[in-house]
């Protein structure tokens, strides 16, 4: 039996892979380049509350040359200079916007950041990160006919499948939205994409192991997954001292574990673009050391699946309706 045809995505490696994908759809060399175009969140603003989702620091994850005294021009121009200084000079780009809700605004001011970005050479579409109560079926209308022409992209912080939680990290939503915003987004014909945090405190590795089944109802075609980290300055991080008891801070070996049991579960046409996060350790709050990078976790996560003989969607059940 030819081992390419063992896996629905139909390559050899043991889980979908989101970068495998990407290139291939691409057929050339493409760069995220990641912009701070100065948006807020309704759960900072006081729309739905103050002080953000109790995890969040948007400095552990925005490049040093994304700030919002540049323009969204300036900001693609640096991060092209970055990145050729650290990587081989990329064909095409993504315009990436990352920090904070990047749907939160008017439609008409969305429509000219996003035009900036999608006018700049060499710009062949748009990754917005956003929350799932920040979308409505007029920016979705819109995003839908642009990506007719271009590749679109919205990734939604789903975070947890447990309305408990949701509430617990101030996120300002529940799941119910999150399924509402994922299905009229495939609706119109945008690719999809949500975020994970596994380890968030009061849910147990069980829980967390059985999101994969709502998570793989969906129509969601791209997933990220990450550790929780305690950043400095973070509610989190002040919770963990205060009550160390309520969190299940993996090591490195149980995190893969969690994974894999977690993948083993998802629905296989879902695919993974990464399972792990990494901050800066001088922004870190954590009493882990992990001294595992993330490309080096995803290397072990494809070595383990292996060695335990399993892959994604091995235990995948689809759910009668």
């Amino acid at each position: 039996m030819n081992e390419s045809l063992t896996y629905p995505w139909r390559t050899t490696r043991r889980f979908n892979s989101y970068s495998d994908w990407f290139s291939a759809f691409f057929g050339k060399r493409v760069q995220k380049l990641s912009i701070n175009a100065g948006f807020t969140c309704p759960n900072r603003d006081g729309t739905k509350g103050r002080g953000g989702c109790t995890y969040c620091s948007n400095e552990a994850f925005t490049p040093a040359y994304c700030t919002t005294d540049l323009s969204v021009t300036e900001q693609i121009e640096r991060g092209i200079t970055f990145h050729r200084k650290r990587y081989r000079r990329a064909d095409s780009y993504l315009a990436y916007f990352q920090a904070y809700t990047n749907t939160y605004a008017a439609i008409e001011k969305l429509r000219t950041i996003y035009d900036e970005a999608l006018n700049y050479p060499g710009v062949a579409g748009l990754v917005i990160g956003t929350r799932p109560d920040c979308v409505n079926s007029e920016l979705l209308d819109y995003l839908g006919g642009m990506s007719r022409k271009y590749f679109i992209i919205v990734e939604y912080g789903i975070e947890s499948v447990s309305d408990t939680t949701l509430t617990m990290i101030n996120r300002g939503h529940d799941f119910a939205s999150v399924v509402k915003a994922i299905n009229d987004t495939a609706k119109q014909g945008i690719f999809t994409g949500g975020h994970l945090i596994f380890g968030l405190p009061g849910e147990s590795r069980a829980e967390i192991i059985e999101s994969a089944s709502v998570i793989s109802e969906l129509p969601i075609n791209a997933l990220k997954i990450r550790q929780l980290q305690l950043v400095k300055g973070t509610p989190m991080a002040a919770e963990y001292k205060k009550c160390p008891e309520e969190f299940d801070l993996y090591s490195v070996d149980e995190y893969l574990d969690l994974v894999i049991a977690f993948c083993e579960k998802l629905n296989p046409a879902i695919m993974i673009e990464r399972i792990s996060g990494e901050a800066p350790p001088r922004l870190l709050d954590d009493p882990r050391s992990w001294q595992t990078r993330s490309n080096e976790l995803f290397r072990l996560f494809e070595q383990r699946l292996e060695v335990n003989g399993t892959w994604q969607g091995r235990l995948y059940k689809k759910e009668k309706r």
